[in-house]
């Protein structure tokens, strides 16, 4: 928790100044975007896993067929 966050609260009966909404902004932002390289990474990740079951399985089938 940074401290900027320690000053302040959505729930506080005060008005946040402007660079503490901007500081929440840049702090939620980059939350998403490591969130959201997260996400892309497993989908990826993922799809690999797929494509080498796949894969692997055509192998076998075309290793049974040409028996």
């Amino acid at each position: 928790m940074t401290e900027m966050y320690r000053k302040y609260r959505l729930t506080s009966m005060e008005e946040p100044s402007d660079e503490m909404l901007q500081a929440l902004m840049e702090d939620v932002a980059k939350a998403a975007r490591e969130s959201s390289a997260k996400a892309e990474a497993e989908k990826h990740r993922r799809l690999a896993e797929v494509a080498s079951i796949i894969a692997a399985r055509r192998l076998k089938r075309k290793a049974v067929n040409n028996d």
